[in-house]
């Protein structure tokens, strides 16, 4: 660990920067949270009124984490994780004046603008980090995002109490923040802009362990997001009180604030896929602990276990799919990753309240089994592939490629 903490020390200026103005931004992340609430309790909206706002925020959401990287391949990612930054920072600002007929719109336009920003953040730490050091960079930047998050919620709850309209504001502050670091800070890598439209579509048809690799993790996105989408209920049907819940996601948000990176540079040299894959079993394991173990002691093994195999895929797929990205396709390439892996958002809820509703008992083990397969595809591909063999000795992450950040 000692070796470890010299690392970050010697990490770039601008990336501790850039992470502690993520830790900022994360925990000033407020007013998307208590959004239903807002709108129910100062703007009088109906629950299903105020349902539908939030809807058009998550659809906005996806469309920016799909888009966001096809805006920074063309103008910069720099300039465009500045500009989706200081458009959110509008959003929130104009949420408390907006009238309420036009609410829905302006949240999804917030979610269009947030969703954008993760693609563009994530190519940015990728393409200006050293190649052997991405999935490290990566870890840090989700460690310094977790850190926040664990702060914010508390403190939108007591700024909610006092008067809403702060919590817009906060959360307004704290992007600009992160905005001014990113352009004052971040170092601008030559740009390089693919003409062709459908350039990205065409790497992907030729890269098809990527391709997999995306598909992999919809499918676990799906099974993994069931820790927020059913357990719940499933605690509860078990007799343990709500509070339960909170602290076992609380203590996973603290064993990932505290160990994802050092994990990451501990297992740099090992070949990419195969850790994502190991990352999918773990989540797979927890689940079928879920399925077999219906219970509070049950769930804190599943937590556990699922939270380890989080700590392995999530980083390094992140970082892999920027590797596998041909030259002036990071931020696409980031865009497509990041809409896959938060596709379980609307997925989980859906397909799982209908099974838990349903077929309960079936629930979290065909959940396992989706994220067993999702390993066993993502080897077999890999195996597949002509060059496998001497990926065995150039592990993701290994290959330095021009950087074409923004």
């Amino acid at each position: 660990m000692t070796t470890y903490w010299r690392r970050v020390a010697g990490l770039p200026g601008w990336l501790k920067a850039v992470m502690l103005g993520q830790l900022v931004s994360a925990a000033g992340a407020l007013a998307w949270i208590y959004l239903t609430l807002y709108l129910v309790g100062d703007r009088g909206m109906t629950p299903q009124y105020a349902g539908f706002a939030a809807a058009a925020y998550g659809v906005g959401l996806l469309g920016g984490n799909l888009g966001g990287g096809w805006v920074g391949d063309r103008f910069g990612l720099r300039t465009a994780a500045v500009g989706s930054q200081l458009t959110w920072a509008a959003a929130c600002l104009a949420m408390p004046v907006a009238p309420t007929a036009g609410l829905a719109v302006l949240a999804a336009i917030a979610g269009l603008c947030g969703g954008a920003s993760r693609p563009n953040l994530s190519a940015l730490v990728a393409t200006a980090m050293p190649a052997d050091r991405r999935r490290e960079g990566i870890a840090l930047s989700r460690t310094a995002s977790n850190a926040g998050f664990t702060i914010g919620p508390p403190l939108g709850g007591l700024l909610a109490a006092y008067d809403f309209s702060l919590v817009f504001v906060v959360d307004a502050v704290s992007s600009l923040v992160l905005a001014v670091v990113v352009w004052r800070w971040v170092p601008a890598a030559k740009r390089t802009v693919v003409r062709q439209a459908s350039g990205v579509w065409r790497a992907l048809r030729q890269d098809r362990a990527t391709l997999v690799l995306l598909g992999a993790i919809v499918v676990v996105d799906t099974a993994y997001r069931q820790l927020f989408a059913t357990m719940p209920l499933l605690l509860r049907d078990a007799g343990s009180p709500a509070v339960a819940y909170g602290v076992l996601i609380g203590l996973s948000s603290v064993v990932i604030v505290l160990l994802e990176a050092p994990l990451a540079v501990r297992l740099a040299g090992h070949q990419a896929l195969h850790v994502v894959a190991g990352g999918f079993v773990l989540v797979g394991v927890g689940l079928a602990v879920l399925g077999v173990w219906p219970a509070l002691a049950g769930a804190a093994v599943a937590v556990a276990v699922i939270t380890g195999g989080e700590m392995l895929y999530k980083p390094t797929a992140t970082a892999h799919v920027a590797d596998a990205a041909p030259e002036g396709m990071v931020g696409r390439y980031s865009s497509l990753y990041a809409a896959a892996s938060i596709s379980g958002m609307f997925l989980a809820p859906a397909l799982g309240g209908t099974a838990y509703e349903r077929v309960p008992g079936l629930l979290y083990p065909a959940a396992a089994v989706l994220a067993l397969g999702a390993a066993a595809a993502l080897l077999l591909v890999w195996r597949a592939t002509p060059s496998a063999g001497e990926r065995d000795a150039l592990p993701s992450g290994s290959t330095a490629r021009p950087s074409s950040g923004s």
